[in-house]
């Protein structure tokens, strides 16, 4: 049995994981600043405690000298959240990491701290491998500033392993889907639409493409970077390789739901205004997952979005909700 902290253990990615955390037979605590809800409780035998990982004090309640590794997935995420929030998005995803890092290097524990497809920017040169350069736009744009504050957290996590000695692993998420995740993102946003009998929202005509990784395949590799020894000292691109547009997603998406009406066309600049930029292509290449941890994906996408259709008719509070609010 292994002692494991989950920052951010209430969220969408965090709170699967938790849940395999616990079928594994870890000792898991969850650090969350938002308390569990009814619908989405921790499971029995999980301790919670509650915090900001800004707070030193409350982060060393939650990780301690019993703690063998610490699972940083807490972050303010989103495309909404960092046009709406942006000073947030920088604070909390680049000092509560420091604060979460000082206590586990503290505690002598593992860290594997979890990134995004986000820090490659706009690189055109796809697919992306861990050691690809970063493109971004204008620092006057507020939509870089999450992938700016996640860059600069890898450099911290670098940065602690060779000063201090940290055993860390770094993990980047690629366009990570499925149940419970707030109707934000292009495929739960679709899906909430869908079953609401509302009309899907596509940017730009949806020729963009994506590689959606399917929830049980992001935590399964997050689970493997964080109990590898060959991880250590290394960085994971998380994610499928199976590059598909938006608008055939968003196509299966209406299917699977039983939606025939036309989607709703919007011009991204004119929806979300000069401080956004969108990108055409984000494709990761995951062999170095593959070669070291033994990881894929194994869910294809049309059977992602099955279970992820059926989950959402199942739970009639999660289709209440806003297609743009928190979850």
């Amino acid at each position: 049995m292994s002692r494991v902290v989950v920052t951010g253990g209430c969220g969408f990615i965090g709170g699967h994981l938790v849940e395999r955390l616990v079928a594994d037979g870890d000792e898991v605590t969850v650090f969350d600043a938002a308390p569990p809800g009814d619908r989405r409780p921790v499971p029995d035998g999980v301790r919670y405690v509650a915090g900001d990982i800004r707070d030193p004090e409350a982060v060393g309640a939650a990780i301690d000298d019993r703690t063998d590794t610490v699972y940083h997935l807490a972050a303010v995420v989103g495309v909404d959240q960092y046009l709406a929030r942006p000073l947030d998005v920088i604070d909390i995803n680049f000092s509560g990491s420091r604060t979460v890092l000082d206590a586990a290097t503290r505690a002598g524990a593992r860290v594997l701290m979890a990134s995004t497809s986000e820090v490659f920017g706009k690189n055109p040169a796809v697919p992306w491998r861990e050691d690809g350069d970063r493109v971004l736009g204008p620092t006057s744009a507020d939509r870089w500033t999450y992938s700016s504050s996640k860059a600069l957290t890898e450099h911290l996590t670098y940065a602690f392993a060779r000063q201090h000695g940290t055993a860390a692993t770094v993990i980047r998420y690629f366009n990570v889907y499925g149940p419970g995740q707030r109707p934000a993102y292009v495929v739960s946003r679709s899906v909430h639409r869908a079953l609401n009998g509302l009309p899907p929202v596509v940017y730009d005509n949806g020729i963009q493409t994506r590689c959606f990784t399917f929830i049980e395949d992001a935590v399964e590799g997050t689970v493997r970077a964080a109990r590898a020894a060959a991880g250590a000292g290394e960085t994971f691109n998380i994610g499928s390789m199976t590059e598909t547009t938006v608008k055939e997603v968003i196509e299966v998406v209406n299917e699977l739901a039983g939606f025939g009406g036309p989607a709703r066309d919007t011009d991204t600049r004119e929806a979300l205004g000069p401080s956004y930029e969108d990108l055409s292509r984000r494709v990761p290449d995951s062999t170095k997952a593959r070669d070291v941890l033994g990881w894929s994906c194994q869910v294809p996408l049309e059977e992602g979005l099955r279970r992820t259709v059926a989950w959402a008719r199942e739970n009639p509070w999660w289709l209440a909700l806003s297609d743009t609010g928190a979850a």
